[in-house]
């Protein structure tokens, strides 16, 4: 399964894109939309390195979500389990009670609100983050999230 144009765009919305290196919220260097892997202060790219690396950490990121859950999942489940993983990482995903209850007991609908529940970086509840996991919710029940 690969990430359709509405996952892609709750990400897009979400990470923003920073030509510059940066530090987000929980501190670590950043660029592009999001990407994390190998960054340096002095770092600068073109938007279309940030859409080429966006690319590649999508690849990688729908992969984690087909590798680690069971279950069957509709277009916008993954969407949202993708866009979910990308924020927080495979580590968090395979960690998650989100990911057990799904595993285990097919457990769809307590997913929008396990997803809630990581609202923190660096120790702080950050209301971006909560406007995040509440849009990663309505995409998985394949509601409207675009003015969260």
């Amino acid at each position: 399964m690969k990430c359709s144009q509405e996952g892609l765009a709750l990400i897009k919305k979400f990470e923003g894109c920073r030509l510059e290196s940066y530090r987000c919220s929980a501190n670590v260097l950043t660029i592009g939309y999001g990407h994390t892997g190998g960054v340096l202060e002095t770092d600068v790219i073109t938007q279309d390195v940030a859409d080429e690396l966006l690319k590649e950490d999508i690849a990688k990121f729908e992969k984690y979500v087909s590798d680690n859950v069971v279950p069957e999942l509709k277009q916008y489940q993954f969407d949202a389990l993708v866009a979910w993983t990308f924020n927080l990482g495979v580590g968090n995903l395979r960690s998650s009670t989100m990911l057990k209850k799904l595993n285990e007991y097919g457990d769809y609908d307590s997913v929008p609100s396990e997803m809630k529940r990581w609202n923190k970086a660096g120790g702080k509840t950050l209301d971006g983050l909560i406007r995040r996991r509440k849009a990663d919710g309505l995409l998985f029940e394949n509601k409207e999230w675009h003015e969260v």
